[in-house]
């Protein structure tokens, strides 16, 4: 039977492209299904502010009257603003295993992509490079935690077929409370300890908003030379400030200062997916009572490190050397008593400073994520 590819629009047709996954993954013991609400807010302009500076269309495919397949394909103006590369962005890729619908997707994602330009496209991007991203490799046997998406393993295999390569592998590393601090990194801790300039400082939850400005103009200053990087607009800093009061903890969530001035940060942020796996993505009728009884009472027993890094000044100065490794010991030293395990990620994997750094903190590489690209110029 031959597929059929129907295109929806944002905001206004996206049920049967949110509900798909439950049917993909109905019967994986692993997958944790994001909430419904959420993603459909992610796919609605007005609600997420990628819409602002982006745009996005989404298609599903078809197999008679069965669907078999979807993706996303969009344009990011403030990736092209600063990359100037004339790439789009394909996401929220998840079929059945079949070639022939891995194929009619990403063709009609590229078309639409070539239409406005774009003479490569480069994904999973789910939408943005701030939002989930990569197909997963490998670690199929791990849940996903806060903001990572999950796949099938043949996943990976299809998109290949479509003729995209891979162009980069982002790692996920898993820490355990109970190995407790490496002596290395205790070291460095008592070093940094010692200074008296220097001093850790929670995140306010009463100034979010500033706080959220503070921290990322920090992320823009430490990781603006990274592969893909794109700062975040104001309008997305409000949305980060917003989704961030609701589920931090401010013992994981903390700035570096030097001489009172804001050097370095570091966020983990409680695994929320623990708070939702028993409710198949439907916040009502109960879902939320659960949800707020689990992050505020019960809490999960795990977190995922998002962000941690220093201004580029502070590289190559001898005598902060030791921070960042200090501000693992930190986090460790903060969270061992309420959390039983963290996952970092992701990194990139040509970035060997600092894998090797993360292992030498007894790291443990569990999940491999991968970003595919392909020219779709004529």
């Amino acid at each position: 039977m031959s597929i059929q590819v129907r295109q929806h629009q944002p905001g206004k047709d996206v049920a049967q492209f949110v509900a798909f996954h439950h049917d993909l993954f109905r019967n994986d013991p692993v997958w944790i299904a994001p909430l419904d609400m959420e993603v459909k807010e992610r796919l609605t302009p007005g609600k997420n502010p990628f819409f602002e500076h982006g745009e996005a269309t989404l298609f599903t495919a078809w197999e008679g009257a069965r669907m078999v397949g979807r993706i996303s394909a969009q344009v990011d103006h403030e990736h092209l603003r600063i990359h100037h590369d004339e790439t789009g962005f394909f996401g929220f890729l998840d079929t059945v295993e079949d070639p022939e619908v891995a194929k009619a997707l990403v063709d009609a994602a590229a078309a639409w992509l070539r239409d406005r330009g774009m003479k490569a496209m480069r994904g999973p991007y789910n939408l943005s490079i701030n939002e989930e991203i990569g197909t997963l490799v490998d670690g199929f046997e791990h849940a996903p935690t806060i903001m990572t998406p999950y796949s099938k393993p043949y996943q990976g295999a299809l998109i290949e077929s479509t003729g995209l390569e891979k162009v980069k592998d982002l790692y996920y590393w898993r820490y355990a409370a109970n190995d407790g601090v490496p002596s290395r990194a205790q070291k460095a801790w008592d070093a940094i300890d010692a200074m008296p300039e220097v001093r850790f400082r929670s995140v306010d939850p009463k100034r979010m908003l500033d706080e959220v400005r503070l921290l990322l103009d920090i992320h823009t200053d430490a990781w603006s030379a990274n592969w893909g990087f794109v700062p975040i607009t104001e309008a997305e800093l409000h949305k980060v400030a917003a989704d961030m009061k609701l589920i931090l903890d401010p013992d994981l969530a903390f700035f570096v200062e030097i001489d009172g001035r804001p050097m370095g940060v570091c966020v983990a942020l409680p695994n929320l997916n623990e708070a939702i796996a028993d409710l198949d993505g439907k916040l009502l009728p109960f879902g939320i009572f659960k949800i707020l009884w689990r992050t505020k009472v019960k809490k999960p027993k795990s977190i995922r490190l998002i962000l941690l890094g220093l201004r580029q000044e502070l590289r190559g100065v001898k005598r902060y050397g030791p921070l960042s490794t200090a501000m693992y010991a930190e986090l460790v030293r903060r969270g061992h008593k309420n959390y039983e395990w963290a996952e970092l990620g992701w990194t990139l994997e040509d970035n060997r400073l600092i894998n090797l750094a993360i292992k030498a903190m007894r790291g443990k590489l569990t999940r491999t994520y991968r970003v595919y690209e392909k020219s779709i110029d004529n």
